[in-house]
């Protein structure tokens, strides 16, 4: 499953957390809450959220400490 990035149109920290993810060299999949009820009904009011193998680990204002797991995969 890897790396995803919950995200919706218009959404400036959904913007701030890809370039952080790419800017740290992360390769990772969009998903938009808003095209699956499931990922609507889980994180509507929380994305972006980052996804590691389906488990939440960062949402809202993403920060590049929030993303220390990820280094290490």
């Amino acid at each position: 499953m890897g790396v995803e990035l919950v995200t919706r149109r218009d959404c400036h920290l959904c913007e701030d957390a890809a370039a952080l993810l790419h800017r740290s060299g992360v390769q990772f999949d969009l998903r938009d809450v808003d095209s699956e009820p499931e990922l609507l009904r889980l994180y509507d009011f929380r994305v972006p959220v980052v996804l590691l193998d389906g488990a939440v680990i960062a949402e809202g204002r993403i920060v590049e400490g929030s993303l220390r797991r990820l280094s290490r995969t």
